[in-house]
């Protein structure tokens, strides 16, 4: 990096004390490109690359791939459109093509991207739920589709915090600092994962024919403590009230003793029915439904001690 004598420049104090001086203009004139030639790398492994570079922040990727190949290659391109954000096919030709990067990291809040990933598991869990207590099934037919819908909303908020990590001017529109970054790609993870076993629920629920189970009875009721749990917690992703929080983790603790205690029951000295192995298989899901949603109750508490630090000189 050069300056001139009369090049504007940004004056910032770093935690540690330290002055940064940053031009004013360097956030417009870089960009991160990366080139790929598909034809050197190893087979069924472009869009793992493809992703590798979505999350590391690049810009532009600029491909190219051996004449006659591109429907193979093309293919994985695709996939890569569908799991990811803001990327788009700009220039194509028979060896190649370059992908932009259209939305800049800095232009969506993190805590837009997490709200709309608990929507959307949110909404498949109470659907859920209905057809655990007799709805149609029909509610489930597009388990998959919200599941990909998490999975990549999950991509934009680790690219983003990849960027954030890598420019204070980003992580400064973002207006959290490097270490909330990082706090809520956690926040992101734990609401992954919890889709991941709501989509387990799903299928299982589809592939089994009516229950009629009761939402007064495990494994619904833990279910329902879930629900009211993991929506406190959303809401202290901006209040971060340390006794809600708390409340929350103590009550998705105490669903998780009661499954247990059903799971001992159903296993206690018999063999499991087709009935009763579906029973066992959806409480299972909701234990660890439970487990996550802590472990998302023990970020905020992260996020809160956080902002509540004092940083002074040793002598004061």
């Amino acid at each position: 990096m050069s300056l001139s004598p009369r090049d504007g420049i940004r004056v910032d104090w770093r935690p540690s004390g330290a002055l940064r001086l940053t031009p004013i203009d360097l956030l417009d004139n870089q960009e991160k490109r990366v080139y790929l030639d598909a034809g050197k790398l190893p087979e069924d492994s472009l869009h793992d690359h493809l992703m590798g570079v979505y999350l590391s922040g690049a810009d532009r990727i600029k491909l190219r791939f051996p004449v006659g190949e591109e429907r193979t290659f093309r293919k994985e391109i695709r996939r890569f459109l569908r799991n990811t954000r803001g990327f788009e096919i700009m220039d194509e030709s028979e060896s190649g093509l370059e992908l932009i990067c259209l939305i800049s990291a800095a232009e969506m809040p993190l805590s837009a991207s997490i709200n709309r990933m608990y929507l959307q598991l949110s909404s498949l869990v109470r659907d859920i739920i209905s057809v655990l207590e007799g709805d149609d099934i029909e509610l489930l037919s597009d388990a998959e589709e919200r599941e990909s819908e998490v999975d990549a909303l999950l991509y934009l908020v680790e690219r983003q915090v990849c960027v954030a990590l890598d420019s204070h001017l980003v992580a400064t529109s973002l207006k959290i600092g490097r270490n909330q970054a990082v706090e809520h790609s956690n926040l992101a993870q734990s609401l992954e994962r919890m889709m991941d076993h709501a989509l387990q629920m799903a299928v299982l629920t589809r592939l089994t024919p009516k229950t009629g189970m009761k939402s007064s009875e495990p494994p619904i009721n833990q279910i329902i403590i879930w629900q009211k749990a993991i929506k406190q917690l959303m809401i202290n992703i901006r209040t971060r009230d340390s006794h809600e929080i708390e409340e929350s983790r103590v009550s998705l603790k105490q669903a998780q003793n009661e499954i247990s205690k059903y799971e001992e029951t159903l296993l206690e000295n018999r063999k499991l029915s087709g009935e009763e192995l579906f029973f066992f298989r959806i409480s299972e899901s909701v234990r660890r439904l439970c487990a996550y949603a802590r472990d998302f109750g023990e970020v905020l508490l992260n996020l809160k001690m956080y902002d509540e630090m004092v940083i002074s000189n040793r002598s004061e």
